[in-house]
């Protein structure tokens, strides 16, 4: 069954190991992707987090209450074919990650920029073989491409799944270095998506939060820590609850 906007015409849903892997099934049938292809993940866990949002279906499809699946269409139908692009554009953001680029003013923002972000710089360089290079302001700076060149190769250890969550935690915190560092473990979703957002956090102590923008950072939030979650599901396997 591929992802339809319809209601539910389903009785069972259930996971069934197959030689591909785990597949989804719903009434016996093979749930499959958007381009047709059999919805089948290498992790068991991930399958029975897919196979709970099908089963919480009632009157109506909802793909925003379905990470899980929306992950698995992704990787499988986009990612896998076209991986070597992702692995690029997910490697770019090394070139002007936030944790780079500093205030040089106020004196109290860039403190509050340089105890926070420099112990991940520091991580990145020890850990990742990719020291970078702090900048004061906005205009683009070059970084050493041995460094780039470094974090590409951690990018690129990655599979399909795994790429798809990097890519959300990389892009929504606009930090190729915090989203490696929640990929390996060395910091959850929480803090990292409260180092990514110092600068914002900085602003509405300042002069009040913005309701509107608030709204969207809660959204953004989510799926930061949803993108986790499906990491721990592949490589841990952790239920999604």
């Amino acid at each position: 069954m591929s992802w339809t906007p319809r209601g539910r015409v389903w009785t069972v849903v259930s996971v069934a190991e197959t030689p591909a892997g785990h597949a989804v099934l719903l009434d016996g049938r093979p749930l499959r992707t958007p381009a047709k292809l059999e919805l089948t993940v290498a992790s068991a866990a991930l399958a029975r987090a897919i196979a709970a949002e099908w089963d919480a279906v009632t009157d109506r499809i909802a793909p925003e209450l379905m990470p899980f699946t929306r992950a698995a269409n992704t990787a499988l139908d986009r990612v896998a074919r076209e991986r070597e692009l992702v692995i690029d554009a997910i490697a770019a953001y090394g070139e002007s990650d936030l944790l780079c680029y500093r205030a040089e003013e106020p004196e109290d923002l860039r403190r509050q920029q340089d105890a926070a972000w420099d112990p991940w710089l520091a991580w990145a360089a020890a850990e990742l073989d990719a020291p970078l290079t702090v900048v004061g302001g906005i205009i683009h700076q070059p970084q050493p491409p041995a460094s780039l060149a470094a974090l590409r190769r951690e990018v690129a250890r990655h599979d399909a799944l795994e790429l798809t969550a990097l890519h959300e935690l990389v892009t929504l915190s606009g930090s190729l270095v915090l989203g490696l560092a929640v990929a390996r473990g060395a910091i959850d979703a929480a803090a990292a998506w409260g180092l990514s957002r110092l600068d914002e956090l900085w602003q509405a102590e300042l002069w009040g939060a913005d309701d509107e923008a608030e709204e969207a950072a809660a959204v953004k939030s989510l799926a930061f820590a949803q993108a986790e979650t499906l990491l721990r599901l592949l490589r841990r396997g952790e239920s999604a609850h």
